[in-house]
């Protein structure tokens, strides 16, 4: 019988540690999720509060962005990876805004929140694309976008749904003239380079970003 109590003593006590971790997880969890959201707030002028972006600040759509790639970057940005550029006027806007985030921890839960966004689709601005011929070259960024175009965190490619159209085109310049993606510690950037300039002209990059936006429909 002493046996019994015993060993309904131990499971009573083993259930209610697993109880008190759990709410300890929980609590540090919706810490970090207002942590995120109060961060944020330094993001909403440019991205808007919904994460939609905004052309007329050159600010990308971040909303439902993996928070592994959000979180790189972030790093990035802080490190001067990515922004560091002379030439890149919009990644330029962006480092300082990356330096406001302190710690390790801040970007986590930045990143975490961005990625809470829903992401909605947005409207096409660039005119004269075939979605047709963009079929085509859009086959070698399948390879790590995926066929439908959501991403693969694992190669580092994020997902390419729901994104401004110009924002895309204003990328695959900045990789193939080598404004972005060649700095040597952007070694994920660099995997791009050779990806955009494949695409030989404007009207490539327009081709291929029309396709690009057709699978967001």
């Amino acid at each position: 019988m002493k046996s019994i109590n015993s060993s309904l003593s131990t499971t009573a006590l083993r259930l209610a540690l697993v109880g008190l971790l759990a709410s300890f997880v929980s609590a540090v969890s919706h810490a970090q999720d207002e942590r995120g959201k109060q961060l944020y707030v330094n993001c909403v002028a440019c991205h808007q509060a919904d994460g939609s972006g905004m052309k007329l600040l050159n600010a990308p759509a971040i909303a439902g962005l993996s928070e592994k790639y959000v979180a790189a970057q972030l790093g990035k940005f802080k490190a001067g990876h990515r922004g560091g550029d002379a030439k890149d006027a919009s990644g330029l806007q962006m480092r300082p805004m990356a330096s406001l985030l302190a710690s390790e921890a801040d970007v986590a839960a930045v990143s975490k929140y961005i990625a809470s966004l829903p992401s909605k689709p947005i409207a096409s601005t660039i005119e004269g694309g075939d979605p047709e011929k963009g079929k085509a070259l859009y086959m070698t960024c399948q390879a790590c976008h995926g066929a439908d175009g959501a991403g693969n965190d694992l190669l580092n490619a994020p997902t390419l749904l729901n994104q401004h159209d110009w924002y895309l085109v204003a990328q695959l310049h900045k990789f193939k003239d080598g404004i972005r993606g060649s700095n040597p510690q952007d070694t994920t950037g660099a995997q791009m380079r050779p990806m955009a300039m494949m695409l030989a002209d404007e009207q490539a990059m327009k081709d291929v970003v029309a396709y690009i936006q057709s699978l967001s429909k």
